[in-house]
């Protein structure tokens, strides 16, 4: 008999239809006449309740070995449930252990634990209700990504992990080496001397995969890249992490305008998409973690998000009637306060900022006409504040060489990326998204490192 997930049999099962389940016993309750287990697969929210008679085969033997934590295989036939919020359960007609798991120390108990304690068993922690919620949510929504860009003709770029350039400019980036710690060749200067590197020089691991994703655009127009990145930010806080997942799409022929539309209507069918494949995850994070998810999705989904350029939103949160932690003047960044105000308060609904200064944007953004904003692009959403980033690109190469240099860049190290200026340079733009920040945002998850599988945090890297 081939074996079911447990999905499948909770969803279409029949009575009188004969399955095979394996799974975790989540919990086990034993009655005078019969026992109950319950148990899960990671495929659904809900376990399937299992009814075991005294007289199956080793019945005494298996009710020792079933305790929360086992893992079973489990043979029988359906029938209709007189419990509540439950169709159907299955009557065993065998039952296998495959492993079992100690009740005096088993960490996962019928009860509630903090997510602290739960990333201090990470090894553990995605058999509870709300971690597998978390990453089936999680898995719908690279799945979505996918479909996005293919559907529309993007070509899947795998940008490379190890990198010698610093995309973001920001110097806060994991080196690469396999130099030996014990005996470092040094230079001159007595600094490291990394021409005798792997490499021959510098290397890191890579913050953003934009760069490369220009290359493949000169090439193939519309292209997406979808992997991790880093960042050795030594950060602590509930939105920030070491190792991340970054979608980064980049199109050719294509300017701010057509940047924005694409990421609203990307973000549209992401959170459509989910709500679709996962009505009963998002149900309970609704109910159990954050009562606004569905709203929050809804408001996504439904609204056209309000464009506004950065000058008009300095004068937005100028005439607010309140007081902000950070200043609000012209030439700053907007903080997570003043991008959440915008979104939460004023409009009540996913916000799009475009023209920021110069001076707070990266090399690669296009210099607008008036030379003191650039053609970049946040989108705020509530409860999060910035969620989207992105630009039209700097395509001609005068001003590029010009923004590098201003900003004490090595023209030479970024040769190969002036050269896409010089041979056949296009109008073109890109965005990035943080996925585990996407992720946290759809969930309602109070902390981004209860979104991810394996979270890697300063001092923090151990499963």
């Amino acid at each position: 008999m081939v074996n079911q997930r447990i999905a499948e049999v909770l969803r279409n099962g029949q009575p009188d239809e004969s399955v095979t389940i394996k799974g975790w016993v989540r919990t086990k309750r034993e009655l005078k006449e019969f026992a109950f287990i319950e148990v899960n697969d990671g495929s659904f929210l809900a376990n399937l309740q299992v009814i075991l008679n005294p007289d199956l085969p080793d019945y005494e033997t298996i009710m020792k070995q079933l305790n929360t934590g086992a893992s079973v295989e489990v043979t029988g036939v359906l029938v209709p449930s007189p419990g509540k919020g439950q169709r159907i359960e299955l009557k065993a007609s065998s039952v296998k252990v495959y492993g079992e798991a100690d009740p005096a120390t088993y960490p996962l108990q019928k009860k509630r634990h903090s997510f602290e304690f739960l990333r201090t068993i990470g090894h553990l922690r995605s058999r509870t209700n709300t971690l597998s919620a978390v990453f089936r949510v999680r898995n719908a929504c690279a799945n979505a990504i996918h479909e996005f860009f293919q559907e529309r003709g993007f070509l899947w770029i795998h940008s490379p992990i190890i990198t010698a350039s610093d995309c973001e400019g920001a110097g806060e980036l994991f080196t690469v080496t396999n130099l030996n710690f014990k005996d470092l060749p040094k230079t001159e200067q007595q600094e490291v001397d990394f021409s005798q590197d792997f490499f021959g020089r510098r290397a890191y691991l890579t913050v953003s995969g934009q760069l490369q994703a220009e290359v493949m655009a000169m090439a193939f127009c519309d292209v997406y890249t979808f992997g991790p990145t880093f960042r050795a930010e030594n950060s602590n806080t509930s939105r920030h992490l070491a190792e991340f997942w970054m979608v980064e799409p980049e199109m050719a022929f294509c300017d701010l305008h057509g940047d924005m539309d694409l990421a609203e209507e990307f973000l549209k069918y992401l959170f459509k998409s989910v709500l679709d494949k996962c009505p009963e995850d998002m149900d309970f994070f609704n109910q159990r973690i954050d009562n606004t998810v569905l709203a929050t999705a809804e408001n996504i989904i439904n609204n056209q998000f309000e464009r506004i350029s950065y000058t008009d939103a300095i004068a937005l949160l100028e005439k607010a009637d309140r007081k902000f932690e950070f200043p609000v003047e012209w030439g700053l960044d907007l903080q997570s306060e003043h991008e959440r105000y915008l979104a939460e308060e004023l409009f009540k609904k996913p916000v799009i900022v475009t023209d920021y200064p110069v001076g707070i944007k990266a090399f690669y953004m296009r210099l607008n006409d008036n030379e003191k904003t650039v053609a970049a692009m946040d989108v705020l959403a509530p409860k999060i504040g910035e969620i989207i980033g992105g630009s039209q690109r700097e395509e001609r190469l005068d001003i590029l060489q010009q923004r590098i240099e201003s900003q004490g860049i090595n023209p030479e190290e970024l040769g190969w990326y002036l050269d896409l200026r010089r041979y056949g340079t296009v109008p073109h733009a890109g965005f990035g998204l943080g996925f585990e920040r996407l992720v946290q945002f759809m969930t309602g998850m109070g902390n981004i490192r209860d979104v991810i599988p394996f979270p890697r945090t300063p001092l923090s890297v151990e499963f």
